[in-house]
Parts: structure tokens; sequence; C-alpha cells
């Protein structure tokens, strides 16, 4: 036979990828059926899940949303699902609500809190998200004092004075900066402690008694629920991380009594319950303040927090700083650049970059560590279910209150932790 030789001159079409590879078919077998114990496993798992479920849809969803009482509730499901059938009471939600998110605000004031939230929204997105326009930063910085004016009321100057106090500071920190810094940094520290203490509240009544403008106060013990929580949650969180990072710069600084008072702080506030911490803001931090003195509960709570926070952050960059190579510090000083400079530029975002991970999970902690001032009297959402269930009528309910608790508590953590993994795939951050 003869040899006929055969040159291929057309590529052949691309055949399509097996089915049980691709699509869902080829994930549900690499995920879930790759080898006989992963088989296993997933059908193991699929059963447990449909026990849970199997019990907890029916609860969920044949429910009761409207009556005024527990013994209600249970007449309604069994007129509607027969004798005998468990489901939710979510009456409870929708009776009390306004109080879960509110608390005892006042009703007609609603729009206060609802509209700092707002306010407190468009202050956080340049913070997170540098694609907006840095001019912003100017509304973010002002929000604190606008935030406290709503929620709290009041004359309009207490929130502009307690601003001229950052004034004066930053103006004394100016002024005597080229002269002695230590004397700079003391001055500009002390002198708006002094200012706010002594000599606003008289220059307050005077321009109040002047220009009469301000909203109705609102006294801390009307406060509540998710209002509370979030209040105290995202105060804390936001001044603790600065305050951190200035801890953690004065652990390893080489400035004795820096070194000594930050790891004396950083020690003893990490040894110590939260909970204890919070019993001193509600007992003992009041003693220290001059007679007549009205320290508000929430605002010595979040004082303690912020420290309670700022200590475990301060620890967590201190991780992330001793995790960069001698190099970088070497690089900086090669630049010559200063201390702050290095700081700035080089050393912190990469040690903040590396640190990510730790600084949401412990913030994260501190939002959920809000439930615990319902223990010095201040009534968050674990504070008003108990004060709801001490009510007659919602006697003997347990699980639905808690279940929105979690859920809402659920949504906030959750979004910190995407929030987290963004920041994360934006900076980069890991080794590739």
């Amino acid at each position: 036979m003869e040899f006929q030789p055969f040159v291929r001159t057309r590529m052949l079409d691309a055949k399509p990828a097996p089915v049980t590879s691709v699509g869902p078919a080829g994930w549900i077998r690499r995920n879930l059926f790759d080898g006989p114990l992963n088989a296993a496993m997933t059908l193991v798992m699929a059963f447990v899940i449909f026990l849970l479920l199997s019990h907890l849809l029916p609860w969920v969803f044949l429910s009761v949303w409207h009556a005024e009482s527990l013994a209600e509730c249970r007449e309604i499901i069994d007129q509607r699902y027969g004798t005998g059938h468990s489901g939710a009471c979510w009456a409870v939600i929708h009776e009390r609500f306004f109080q879960l998110v509110y608390g005892f605000y006042p009703p007609e004031l609603y729009w206060r809190p609802n509209l700092t939230f707002i306010l407190m929204l468009g202050a956080l997105a340049p913070i997170l998200f540098t694609q907006l326009p840095r001019k912003m930063m100017v509304f973010s910085a002002l929000f604190p004092f606008l935030g406290a004016w709503l929620l709290w009321g009041g004359s309009v100057w207490q929130p502009v004075l307690v601003l001229a106090g950052f004034g004066i500071g930053f103006a004394a920190w100016t002024a005597l900066a080229k002269v002695n810094g230590i004397l700079a940094i003391a001055a500009g520290l002390i002198l708006p402690v002094l200012w706010w203490v002594f000599a606003m509240e008289p220059v307050v009544n005077g321009l109040h008694a002047v220009i009469p403008l301000g909203l109705e106060p609102v006294d801390s013990t009307q406060f509540g629920g998710f209002m509370v929580s979030v209040v105290i949650g995202v105060t804390a969180i936001t001044l603790s991380l600065p305050l951190g990072i200035m801890l953690a710069l004065g652990r390893q600084t080489d400035l004795f009594i820096v070194r000594t008072v930050s790891i004396g702080f950083i020690e003893f506030i990490r040894g110590v319950p939260l909970i204890t911490l919070l019993f001193v803001a509600s007992t003992l931090l009041n003693y220290f303040m001059p007679p007549g003195t009205n320290f508000d509960l929430i605002v010595r709570v979040i004082i303690m927090a912020t420290l309670f926070s700022a200590a475990y952050i301060a620890e967590v960059i201190r991780g992330g700083l001793a995790a960069l190579p001698k190099g970088q510090y070497e690089a900086a000083d090669s630049l010559g650049l200063d201390y702050w400079q290095a700081q700035r530029l080089i050393i912190m975002p990469q040690a903040l970059k590396i640190a990510i991970p730790g600084i949401v999970s412990t913030f994260i902690g501190l939002f959920k560590d809000t439930t615990l001032v319902s223990i010095i009297g201040i009534l968050d959402p674990i504070g008003l279910s108990n004060a709801i269930r001490a009510d007659s009528a919602w006697q003997g309910i347990y699980w639905e209150l808690f279940a929105f608790i979690g859920f809402v508590f659920f949504i906030f953590c959750f979004s910190m932790s995407r929030y987290s993994m963004y920041l994360e795939r934006k900076l980069n951050t890991g080794h590739r």
C-alpha cells in the first residue's frame, strides 16, 4: 500500500467541556462529591439541614404579625393552623418596633435620630470610599458636633463652642510649636479641657440669652434600643482607631515616659473586663469632675468603650508594625524622612493593611459588646427586650425578640466584615 502524506490545513473546532466539569454540575462535583468522604459528609449535612429547616421554616412563616398579647397570638395560631401548632409571634416586633429602635425617645422627635443616621452615613462615606471627593471630609469632621446636637438637643451654641475648644487647642499648639514641642503639645491638650470644663458653660448661657437658637432637649435616660448601640458603637469605633495608632507608636518609641505610660495603659485596660469599666463609668467617673458637673452617662460609656477598644487596636497595629521588614524603616531613613513623615508615608500604611482583619474583628466585637450597657441601666435592645417580657401581655416570649435583635446585629457586623474584604482586595493585602 502506497503511503499518502496528509497535512491538516484547518484547525479543528474546540469541543465543549464535559457537562460534569462545568456549570452547576461541575461545581457540585468539585465541591460536594469530590471523593467518597466528601460525598458522605455532603449527604449527612444535607440531612441535618433538612431536619433544621423542616422545623424552623414552619415556625418562622406560619406565624402571627398582628396581636396585642402572647395569649392572643397563640389563639390566632390555633385557629389558623390547628391546635398544638408551633408558630412565631412576630406581633411583639410589630407592636414594639419603635421602642426597640428608639427606646423612649419622644415619638414626635423621631426625625432627629433618623436625620442623624442619614447624615452619619454621609459623613462616613468619604472615609470608607476614597473615590469620593476629599472636600467631603470637612463635613465628616463637623458631623460629630452636629449629630450630638441633633440627638441631645439644647442650645445651638453648645456644639459651636465645643468646636471652638479644638480651635483654641490648635491655635495654642501652632503658636508654641516653634518654641517648644513638649510645651506646645501640653498647651494644645490642656487649654481645650480648661475651656470646656470651666469657661464654656457661662459663655453658652450668655449667647443663648442673646440669641436663643436650639432644639428641644432630650435626656439620655430617654435614649434606648438600637439607637444607643449605633451611637456608642460608631463613636467608640471612630475614636478608638486613631487613639490605638498613637498607643501602638507610643509603645515602640524610645521615649521612656511615653513608652511606659503606653504599655501601662494597654496592659491595664486589656487586663480588666469591659463590664468593670462600664461600672466605673456609671459610678466613679463622675466623682473626678468638678461639683455640680452633669457628666452624661452615655458620654461616660463612650469614653470607656473607646479606651477599651483602643487598647486592643494598639496591639493589633503593633502586630502589623512587627510584621514589616526592617528594610522599610531603613528605606524611610535613606530618603531623609523624619519620624512622622516615615510613619505617615511608608510605615503606617503598610502596617494598617496587614492589620485590617484584626482591626475589623475588634470593631465587630466592640459593636456587639454595646449590649453590656443594659447592666448599668441603659436600655439597649437587650435591656428593652427584658422590659418588654416583663409586661404581662408578653410574658413568656423569648425567641422572637432575640431572633430579631440578633438579625439586626448580624446585618451591621456582616456589613463590616464585607467592607473589610472589599478593603483588602482594593489594597491588595497579602502576598501573591
